[in-house]
């Protein structure tokens, strides 16, 4: 994967003068993570999961906490058995930044 997002790292967005992409700015981002799907409102990105059991899923949440705690990032996650759907969005913001790419990114590569 040659992933440009790969090598970057989540930055803070706390400050309420970031503003959330726009969906065109959104949409740009999407051929770098194209299994992930862009919310009718743009506002977030998700991916569901597939594995043979429950605890191929557990075990795939445990490296999504993993990078999650690195990068300072977190998706929300929803485990249904053997499917695992992650959900990603940058609360601070009500919408989304480089950081959602950067994270999704990062669990794609993981999962290859």
């Amino acid at each position: 994967m040659t992933n440009k997002l790969l090598n970057k790292k989540c930055l803070p967005c706390e400050d309420k003068n970031t503003d959330p992409f726009t969906p065109e700015e959104a949409r740009n981002y999407m051929p770098d993570v194209p299994e992930w799907i862009l919310s009718d409102d743009g506002k977030s990105i998700s991916r569901e999961f597939k594995f043979a059991d429950f605890i191929g899923s557990v075990n795939f949440i445990n490296n999504v906490a993993d990078i999650a705690e690195e990068e300072g990032h977190h998706p929300d996650i929803e485990i249904h058995y053997n499917k695992v759907k992650l959900t990603l969005s940058t609360h601070s913001i009500g919408g989304l930044s480089e950081n959602d790419f950067i994270v999704a990114a990062k669990v794609d590569a993981q999962r290859a």
